[in-house]
């Protein structure tokens, strides 16, 4: 039995457990920043994928034997408010003058939600969450950016940036890339003189990626910049050049795997990225950063800014309902949220489990620009007047295990994020005829990233895809995903009797883990120009031989190439 400590000794031992535990995230996230660089010189695209993974692991796993550490030390103290006071204050006193404070204020409160079970958010017990960025820009830019004057040329800035940003294995051709970087800014900026490159200090990491990431001073204005380089052969290129809000804003889309960044400062750097993303909520910013856990802290301080600021009612999201989740939205919210029914209606025969495994699935999986990030949210509680009556009575009719409702508060056990978009179904019924088109023929796209990223979604209705701001396709329905190396492809048997051929039913055995592409287009309910067109550019989807032929990739360890952006805006 462990032995009873004072008040102001246990607070002061518990506050220095959790330092502890936080300064040990802390250098496991570093060393996994840090040895992306290493990944992407030696072209370890298999190992760059694994840290991604396991990456995600280390804060949570970090919290639990945290958890399980304080109730060791406070046994019949592990509850008491007076002693977790107290331990709130001596942390605070250790972290307080950290670069990161942020990010350790969040590491305790996940301790405190987890000893607690705290629903809502308890300030007394808590440190409360930002909903804005701490730092001054300007202050930020100074501290984060290097500036590389265009004296005497463009050309030299650039190529004094990149030798400001060598790797081990050098460029392949360091002086052509410089002179097609300054050539592409110089027609971007239609004749006006270029000033200076402002770059963020540390180099942006993630898959078969880099990117050196800031902005374009110009006498008329300021312009973002990505530089997007790859290792194709053992030596680094350039391999893009983005200079707009739209296409910089692609690259830290929330349909894609965290950055490697190495910074001491999150708060200047989410600042910095900020001014060149201004659409961007600090909270997405932090996310894609890595530093999910604290990402998720801001936005629903965000979420209850929002509130104050409007009247609006939750609101079942547009779309067909869906046989397992229930989505609700709020008109003016980019953001739709995701609770999982009780009873699934039949044909599904997937359990609460199996769905919080796929959507653990996702969150760890190399999302390729085609899976929206859900981020999970446990113990909200809402007022009851936020919620529009039909709402509400389906929550509680259809998720009671979930969706409580306790005098003028809904209680929410638990939930997904996600951002919102329009289902596809519904954009190809409003939208003009070539938004439709090319629609369908990124719809088609999306199919071929997701197998490349070995993913296949499962249930492939137009319905569970959404169309994002900037017109991508990406799918959000993860019920039936799985890996596609665990599907088996089949082409359909030919019919062996004229009777055959006219059932409703198969005349032939299908395994639990059989895939028929000949039958992907029947389902999906396009009109005959859509259905037209899909055949035109994506025949080969509806036949067993692509997707055996991804099989065989992912089996043989390749890791395709899945960029965000286009492909005209390669080099080469």
């Amino acid at each position: 039995m462990p032995q009873s400590t004072g008040p102001s000794d246990a607070a002061d031992r518990g506050a220095a457990i959790i330092e502890r535990a936080f300064l040990a995230y802390i250098r496991e996230f570093q060393r996994y920043t840090l040895q992306a660089r290493l990944r992407f010189e030696a072209r370890d695209w298999r190992g760059a994928l694994k840290d991604s993974a396991d990456r995600l692991d280390v804060y949570s796993s970090l919290v639990a034997a945290t958890v399980e550490h304080l109730k060791d030390l406070l046994d019949e103290q592990t509850r008491d408010r007076a002693t977790w006071r107290a331990m709130k204050d001596a942390y605070l006193r250790w972290v307080q003058d950290r670069t990161d404070w942020e990010l350790a204020e969040t590491f305790f409160n996940s301790i405190t939600r987890r000893i607690f079970t705290t629903v809502g958010v308890d300030e007394d017990l808590e440190f409360p969450a930002a909903g804005m960025l701490p730092t001054d820009p300007e202050h930020a830019v100074a501290d984060m950016t290097e500036s590389f004057l265009c004296t005497p040329t463009l050309d030299d800035a650039v190529r004094r940036l990149f030798r400001r940003h060598d790797f081990s294995v050098g460029y392949a051709d360091l002086s052509g890339d410089s002179a097609q970087v300054a050539r592409i800014i110089t027609a971007h900026c239609a004749g006006t003189p270029v000033a200076s490159l402002e770059i963020v200090r540390s180099v942006f990491y993630r898959n078969k990626e880099a990117y050196l990431v800031g902005r374009v001073h110009t006498a008329a204005g300021t312009h973002p910049l990505a530089i997007a380089l790859l290792n194709p052969h053992g030596r680094i290129k350039v391999d893009a050049v983005l200079l707009t809000e739209d296409e910089v804003s692609v690259v830290f889309s929330y349909t894609r795997s965290y950055f490697f960044v190495d910074t001491t400062r999150p708060a200047a750097l989410a600042t910095v990225l900020h001014t060149l993303l201004p659409k961007k909520r600090p909270s997405e910013l932090y996310i894609s950063l890595g530093h999910n856990k604290h990402g998720k802290t801001i936005f629903y301080r965000e979420l209850l800014q929002h509130l104050a600021a409007t009247d609006e009612q939750f609101v079942p999201a547009p779309g067909v309902p869906g046989m397992v989740m229930l989505v609700f939205t709020m008109p003016s919210l980019d953001m739709v949220f995701k609770i999982i029914r009780d009873r699934f209606a039949q044909p599904k025969t997937t359990t609460r489990e199996d769905v919080k495994a796929k959507y653990e699935l996702v969150f760890k999986h190399d999302r390729a620009g085609r899976l929206v990030d859900a981020q999970e949210f446990e113990h909200l509680r809402f007022d009851r007047d936020r919620f529009s009556v039909k709402l509400l009575a389906e929550l509680v009719t259809e998720a009671a295990s979930t969706v409580s409702v306790s005098g003028d508060s809904v209680i929410i056990r638990h939930l997904y994020t996600e951002r919102k978009m329009v289902p596809l179904d519904l954009f190809i019924r409003s939208a003009a005829p070539a938004d439709a088109a090319a629609a369908i023929v990124d719809y088609g796209h999306a199919l071929r990233d997701l197998a490349a990223s070995n993913i296949f979604p499962g249930d492939l209705l137009l319905k569970n895809f959404g169309v994002t701001r900037h017109g991508r396709l990406v799918f959000y329905d993860y019920d039936e995903l799985c890996l596609l190396d665990t599907c088996n492809f089949r082409a359909l048997p030919a019919p062996s009797r004229d009777e055959d051929e006219m059932s409703d039913e198969p005349w032939f055995y299908v395994g639990p883990t059989d895939v028929f592409p000949e039958e992907f287009l029947r389902f999906l309910g396009l009109s005959p120009e859509l259905r037209a067109l899909f055949l035109e550019t994506h025949a080969d989807l509806l036949h067993p031989e692509f997707w055996w032929r991804m099989q065989e990739n992912h089996r043989a360890g390749v890791v395709e190439d899945l960029l965000p952006y286009a492909p005209s805006r390669r080099l080469t």
